[in-house]
């Protein structure tokens, strides 16, 4: 007994160097954009080691031994954020007559956690390699996503959850007396500081990692207190407040209070875009709803982007996507949102800074990801075209890489 013992700690000990043994890739990056300057250079090498870059320099030495990625006909960039997403909702247009509030009847909450999983895989595939999980998830599906990510039970993006939706009483719904659990447990209605507090308590016990209230949609709204008393429950925790605000009154509100992040923001005037820019607020705009709106609303998308462009307010992107298209995924369609962000004549700098290192700041994930640098974990994606002539580019991405691993080899040219 004691010689086999001996013979499986022998074993164990030749195995522990090679599993100790670092993972080295190297990558030929034929462009490489810098996200923060909003320039290029050409032909670096990318040296990865455990998940994370370790060099970065258009003559590093390559180890022997190590995995060579050849991008040096493509341009490779950080991966992409999408800063608003609902990965455990998919509205079937037809079923639900394009109103997820069916969707929520009709999918029970196993359902929403396996398209989380779908969803999640094909965000990644698409280039997003960081997402915020804004609600509308069910009792807490996202977390179990979250969770089986970080676990490496399924493949998905870097995620930030935020769980159940605070919101005045009846949320974004419009509740009959005699049916008013169905609202829950999309929303946590909480009217009172008291239920407030136990909201964003609630939440963050069962994994929320970001706060997201409605500021409005109901004929009362939160008022300025409200907002700021959420804020400071949320920061006790270290936490964030992301602020639905679809109507002028309550994108004034949450801008006043402070928060982190307006989400919408869809008729926000310029005295208001000005205030948030004054107040350090990042608005999250979900362009990508223009292009499910009428022309008129279109336009009105667009002009509120440039007019928050032009304020300098600092902008994140995120899209909003819910409803299933056919031919496409929720990658592809996340994607599709930078067609209204050209539109707008952003610059592409612009646009590529709202897609990255703005939004790794607003998740506070910024010490990790966001820029390609040495020590930052290695999520980056490439692209056939450079994306800070064509943002167009950024629809098909060739590549994609997590933490150092590749989760979409090399994709033929178009």
């Amino acid at each position: 007994m004691f010689r086999v013992a001996l013979g499986v700690l022998c074993s164990a000990l030749l195995v522990m160097p090679l599993a100790a043994q670092a993972q080295t890739i190297a990558i030929r990056a034929g462009r490489l954009v810098d996200v923060e300057a909003g320039s290029v250079r050409a032909n670096q090498i990318v040296l990865v080691v455990d998940g994370r870059i370790s060099a970065i320099g258009p003559s590093i030495p390559i180890p022997a031994g190590a995995t060579v990625v050849n991008l040096s006909a493509q341009t490779v960039m950080p991966g992409l954020f999408d800063a608003h997403t609902h990965l455990c909702m998919t509205v079937q247009p037809e079923r639900d007559a394009k109103n997820y509030y069916y969707t929520t009847l009709n999918d029970p909450d196993s359902m929403r956690a396996v398209q989380g999983v779908v969803n999640a895989r094909t965000m990644l595939e698409s280039g997003f390699t960081t997402v915020r999980d804004i609600g509308n998830e069910g009792n807490y599906a996202c977390s179990s996503v979250r969770r089986a990510i970080e676990q490496r039970l399924i493949p998905g993006p870097t995620m930030i959850n935020a769980g159940r939706i605070i919101a005045p009483y009846g949320g974004q719904f419009h509740l009959q007396p005699d049916k008013r659990a169905l609202g829950e447990p999309e929303y946590a209605f909480a009217d009172t500081h008291d239920e407030m507090l136990k909201a964003i308590r609630e939440n963050i016990h069962y994994g929320a990692g970001v706060i997201k209230i409605v500021v409005d949609d109901q004929r009362y709204i939160y008022s300025v207190d409200d907002i700021r008393f959420m804020m400071a429950e949320a920061a006790r925790a270290g936490l964030k407040l992301a602020a639905h605000a679809w109507t002028a009154e309550g994108a004034h509100n949450a801008a006043e209070a402070g928060v982190a992040s307006i989400e919408h923001g869809f008729a926000m005037t310029d005295d208001d875009l000005a205030l948030a820019k004054r107040k350090n607020v990042v608005l999250v705009g979900t362009e990508y709803l223009a292009l499910e709106a009428s022309a008129q609303d279109r336009a009105k998308w667009v002009d509120r982007l440039k007019r928050a462009h032009r304020i300098g307010l600092t902008l994140v992107y995120g899209t909003d996507v819910i409803s299933a298209v056919v031919g496409q995924t929720r990658g592809s369609l996340a994607a599709s949102g930078v067609e209204p962000w050209i539109e707008a004549g952003i610059p592409a700098g612009h646009i590529l800074q709202a897609m990255t290192i703005n939004a790794a700041r607003l998740l506070g994930v910024e010490a990790e990801r966001g820029v390609l640098k040495p020590g930052m974990a290695a999520d980056l994606i490439a692209t056939f075209a450079n994306p800070l002539d064509d943002p167009s580019t950024l629809k098909r991405v060739a590549f994609v890489m997590k933490d150092g691993v590749v989760v979409k080899p090399l994709s033929p040219a178009p």
